[in-house]
């Protein structure tokens, strides 16, 4: 259950409503709303294929959806076309949006031939053209904050799996971003060092950082979360707290995955 003192409700920071993806003839989300106010945490749960990965990334315009909105901070994005040839409308305002909505994947994807440093200062630079010295000392103390900052020189291929996940964390936080969006953070990494990334989520959480999360881990979404959407193919089959989603599921699926999921 989430930190005690959850803030008053604020204008959500992005806000999905009625939103439909399709592959060719494959509908992967089929009218799903979601909201994710300032200093709240989303968790998406639901099995392979639901289309939790997706809705986060039509969450970030890096999919284009064919129908429903995508609201961030009260501003709704433009679209031209309809349907497949459907598109963001603004480039300026994608980039806007881009930006302020800082995505940390499953396969870290830092340069390797940068230093861990340069990987974390790279976007404020060239994004936002922020001043170098501002930057790099911004940089180091983020990565004081997710527990490397001894770390700065090295490359990636010299840290394990969970320090390269904690430096792509970095590297989010770096951009000052509204929300975070965590997509799997923890799924490609041995149960030991996922423990390291864990903490680091569960220390932003306290913080109050706006989050969106897709995660396999119950425990995290159940520890982390105010709020929990359980996707099955494509739609919403239950939402809540955590605390009802996991201690009083209502919905036969939601029962069923749960107990696949413990049982794994």
């Amino acid at each position: 259950m989430r930190r005690a003192g959850i803030l008053a409700v604020e204008q959500p920071v992005i806000e999905i409503k009625d939103l439909h993806k399709a592959y060719g003839a494959l509908e992967v989300l089929k009218g799903v709303s979601i909201s994710a106010p300032k200093g709240h945490v989303i968790s998406l749960i639901g099995s392979s294929g639901s289309g939790k990965s997706t809705l986060l990334r039509c969450c970030n315009l890096l999919e284009d959806s064919q129908q429903g909105e995508i609201i961030f901070k009260g501003e709704p994005v433009s679209w031209k076309g309809e349907g497949h040839h459907r598109r963001p409308a603004d480039p300026a305002q994608v980039l806007r949006i881009r930006t302020n909505l800082s995505m940390v994947f499953q396969q870290f994807n830092l340069w390797a031939h940068m230093s861990i440093l340069q990987n974390v200062m790279e976007a404020p630079l060239t994004v936002l053209r922020r001043d170098r010295d501002e930057v790099e000392q911004a940089a180091r103390a983020y990565l004081d904050k997710v527990g490397i900052g001894d770390k700065c020189d090295v490359y990636p291929a010299q840290l394990s799996g969970g320090q390269q996940q904690r430096a792509a964390i970095a590297r989010g936080l770096c951009m000052e971003p509204e929300a975070l969006l965590f997509d799997e953070p923890t799924s490609a990494l041995d149960p030991e060092l996922e423990q390291e990334v864990v903490k680091v989520i569960k220390d932003l959480a306290a913080e109050g950082r706006t989050m969106i999360i897709v995660t396999h881990d119950m425990k995290l979404a159940a520890d982390v979360s105010d709020h929990v959407v359980f996707l099955h193919q494509g739609v919403i089959e239950e939402q809540g707290p955590p605390e009802t989603l996991f201690g009083a599921p209502k919905s036969e699926r939601l029962r069923g995955f749960l107990s696949a999921t413990h049982a794994a």
